[in-house]
């Protein structure tokens, strides 16, 4: 992939104050104070809003379904075509939902104590900031943003108004999980020197479409919300938006946000890391996709470390686990499955030592901190959703303002870090085994992220400080500050 484009940075170099002079929002400005929420008593139903019902979105509508003190009173859909079915859902359970096709309608409405957000990425942060302004809770999809400032202002949101904020990262509400990461903080496997997370999901070509004719019954510019204007094209729109940069994170952000999120949450990170770098690309074919398809991100918490991998080509795994975790200490290693209910610790030697199992119930979770009123009771409080976000946000980051590299011309990039010459070295193995010819091959190596945790910034680094937002199309514009 070549370097971002001079056009490009510069369409996404604006500064704080400039977004936060565009800033605009529903009936409920900015400024002003949440409108009054409705306190839930002890014999009410929490009624919510289900926000995007096409794939995901259709698990959150049955999820409350499924709750004898929760209702789905509203379904809200930019693409009318798609809602037929969550209407259905809900009336099957003999209940009424009216159907919204702009957000901002929708949270004018004071029969919804909470929303449900299955939304395209690039939606999350300002859907989230504008509901909690209008005095609702939130349950958002993960990754809870599309950069790492976003994520932010949503904590801050959150805070602000005082409202529940759930991030979509329901492993954490999987028992599996849960006895596992216990197990790791416990010192059960040894000092934690490394998480690495994987996912090895296979995805085929989008191939190439033509722009066409925005479909009946959809609400296009609303789509597009706080992205750039372009014409309509299928590879653009219904899922394929996650692999374009506009509105998506590719699977770092898809899928892998996951796996990150455990990862991170074995090795007790609570902060940013010192410094990330990724490299990868887009191999086995050539479509319209715009995010790697087969990529490493290496990041340094200075005393452990975080690999993560993504590979979008067949592939085996790594210790039996193909999309989950792997987590190693002094002692032996913890491997976490892909479907949160599994888990299991090993010695040394690889001998089996504890196995965990059990799911769990994240809208549960999410409707008991509604009722309680305190985000402690939240399983995936939004900043842990922001924090683990942000994981996936700084690696595409250092992807994006890479340059290309040729296999054939080995280097020392990695310094002394032997894990990640072991994992770059199964990289070119992999792609080898999918006929990638790496004599011939080129791939992007990222630029090395130093990375100020504090302020969750890259120091002086300008170009990398500009993606830490990005240029937002008025009115749908996530404010700078609250």
């Amino acid at each position: 992939m070549p370097r971002l484009s001079r056009r490009r940075f510069l369409e996404d170099s604006v500064f704080a104050a400039s977004l936060a002079a565009l800033a605009a929002v529903p009936e409920t400005a900015a400024s002003a104070p949440p409108s009054p929420a409705r306190r839930v008593g002890p014999n009410d139903k929490i009624r919510v809003a289900c926000v995007g019902v096409r794939n995901r979105g259709m698990d959150h509508v049955r999820g409350y379904l499924g709750q004898p003190d929760a209702e789905v009173v509203a379904i809200c859909d930019v693409d009318l075509n798609v809602t037929g079915k969550a209407v259905k859902a809900v009336e099957d359970k003999g209940q009424k939902a009216t159907v919204y096709q702009d957000i901002r309608k929708l949270l004018e409405d004071k029969n919804v104590d909470a929303v449900s957000l299955a939304l395209p990425i690039h939606w999350h942060a300002l859907a989230s900031i504008w509901a909690m302004q209008s005095g609702k809770d939130v349950y958002v999809e993960k990754p809870v943003s599309h950069n790492v400032s976003e994520g932010r202002r949503m904590v801050e949101a959150a805070r602000k108004y005082g409202r529940v904020c759930q991030s979509g990262t329901q492993a954490r509400s999987a028992k599996a999980v849960r006895d596992a990461i216990r197990h790791i903080h416990d010192g059960k496997i040894g000092k934690v020197t490394l998480a690495r997370g994987l996912c090895y999901k296979s995805r085929k070509s989008i191939g190439t479409k033509p722009d066409a004719p925005v479909p009946e019954g959809v609400a296009y510019d609303l789509w597009l919300g706080p992205a750039p204007k372009r014409d309509f094209n299928p590879n653009r729109f219904h899922y394929e938006w996650h692999w374009m940069w506009d509105y998506g994170s590719g699977d770092l952000g898809n899928q892998g946000i996951h796996q990150m999120d455990i990862a991170r949450w074995a090795l007790k990170k609570d902060h940013l890391p010192e410094s990330a770098l990724a490299l990868g690309g887009r191999f086995g074919y050539q479509d319209q996709g715009e995010t790697p398809n087969t990529a490493v991100a290496l990041y340094d918490y200075g005393d452990e470390q975080l690999i993560f991998e993504v590979r979008g080509l067949p592939t085996e795994g790594v210790k039996g686990v193909k999309i989950g975790d792997v987590v190693y200490g002094t002692e032996g290693y913890v491997a976490f499955s892909g479907d949160y209910g599994k888990a299991a610790a090993f010695d040394r030697d690889g001998n089996q030592t504890v196995t965990f199992s059990g799911g769990g119930n994240h809208f549960r979770n999410f409707l008991d901190a509604v009722r309680s009123r305190k985000t402690a009771d939240l399983n995936a409080p939004v900043e842990e959703g922001h924090l683990s976000s942000a994981l996936c946000h700084l690696g595409n980051v250092s992807y994006r303002l890479g340059g290309q590299a040729a296999f054939k011309d080995k280097t020392k990039r990695f310094g002394d870090d032997k894990e990640a010459y072991e994992t770059f070295a199964r990289f070119e193995e992999h792609l080898a085994a999918n006929g990638v010819r790496l004599e011939e091959a080129k791939y992007q190596v990222g630029r090395n992220l130093k990375i100020d945790a504090k302020r969750e910034s890259f120091g002086n680094d300008r170009e990398a400080n500009a993606l830490l937002t990005r240029a937002y199309r008025a009115p749908f514009v996530v404010p700078a500050r609250l």
